[in-house]
């Protein structure tokens, strides 16, 4: 079942991301642990474009494009719960994104982003992202991970217990460099 449009989420209520790095302007459509359909308005307000020359090309950068994607993801796997206080959405990779024509300002772009496949802590999409009809990009795989928030933060648990220094090369097939600084 479709959730009516009175009943969808605000973007804010379930991403972290502000400006500049938010996104995703409005959801339009969602299922809950299915699908969800978010547009992002590109628009010459976008901080990519400041102070690009007139005769730059005004394409979007594709890597904006997969972010902006992989924001309308993180919507529909954040959805179901809410956003969660515990835990933290990392990217994990994307596989056969393929970019069939460029975006440019002026445009409303809509993700159209399905969940392939859930794990215990990983999320698989898949989608695709439109200009009206058109299709402007294909996603074949985009995995997000689910991470304790409290390993990630420099006052975790992590963090109590500071990491091996990694060894230079040098090191490594000398011994350490002797110094003061040791």
């Amino acid at each position: 079942m479709t959730a009516p449009a009175t009943a969808l989420p605000r973007v804010t209520d379930l991403l972290p991301h502000r400006y500049p790095m938010l996104l995703v302007d409005k959801v339009l459509d969602l299922v809950p642990g299915t699908a969800i359909r978010a547009v992002k308005a590109i628009t010459l307000n976008e901080p990519c474009y400041a102070g690009i020359s007139p005769d730059a090309p005004f394409d979007y950068p594709p890597a904006l494009l997969i972010e902006s994607w992989g924001q309308a993801a993180g919507l529909l796997a954040s959805a179901e719960a809410g956003a969660p206080t515990d835990q933290v959405m990392l990217f994990s990779s994307v596989a056969d994104a393929e970019f069939h024509s460029p975006v440019r300002p002026g445009e409303l772009i809509e993700h159209r982003v399905r969940i392939a496949r859930t794990l215990p802590d990983s999320v698989i999409f898949e989608g695709t992202a439109h200009r009206g009809d058109e299709t402007v990009m294909t996603v074949d795989r985009m995995v997000m991970a689910f991470r304790p928030a409290t390993l990630l933060r420099p006052d975790g648990p992590a963090a109590a217990t500071p990491a091996e220094p990694v060894p230079t090369p040098r090191e490594a097939t000398r011994g350490p460099t002797p110094g003061p600084w040791r």
